[in-house]
């Protein structure tokens, strides 16, 4: 029976080390992600109905665009 060199060993423990690390970074990205899509959707939801709501005043219209400013700064 062969014995696997140190440097063999220690790879290997390594490349399991990180395989199972990067997973759970990678759902926290997946999540945040979701969230931050999940916010822009519910801003310009928000916006549409305050449009609807403000009709032709344009004044309320102009308050509003802050809703589709910070929608849109979460792209």
């Amino acid at each position: 029976m062969t014995r696997l060199p140190c440097w063999a060993i220690v790879a290997l423990a390594l490349a399991l080390f990180l395989g199972c690390g990067s997973s759970g970074a990678q759902k926290r990205a997946y999540k945040s992600q979701s969230k931050v899509h999940q916010e822009r959707l519910n801003l310009v939801d928000e916006y549409k109905k305050c449009l609807d709501k403000a009709a032709d005043d344009n004044v309320k219209v102009e308050a509003y665009d802050s809703y589709l400013k910070a929608a849109e700064a979460l792209k």
